[in-house]
């Protein structure tokens, strides 16, 4: 079970990272194209559901909180 859900929470932070590249690079903002790059490149490298969730809630939060 746990991989079917790295996968879905993946595919699901993947395509937000997707919306928030797209958003950056049309609107020349820096921190949501960075975002959105980690967004879409670390669930490849995570294998853990909370730790997964975890930093996709905090870097999809990032663009919010941080304007440049």
């Amino acid at each position: 079970m746990t991989n079917e859900a790295v996968l879905l929470w993946g595919v699901l932070f993947s395509s937000i990272g997707l919306g928030f590249f797209m958003y950056g690079k049309k609107q020349h903002r820096t921190i949501p194209l960075i975002s959105g790059l980690a967004l879409m490149v670390y669930p490849y490298f995570v294998e853990s559901v909370p730790l997964l969730i975890g930093v996709g809630v905090l870097l999809i939060a990032l663009p919010y909180f941080v304007r440049l």
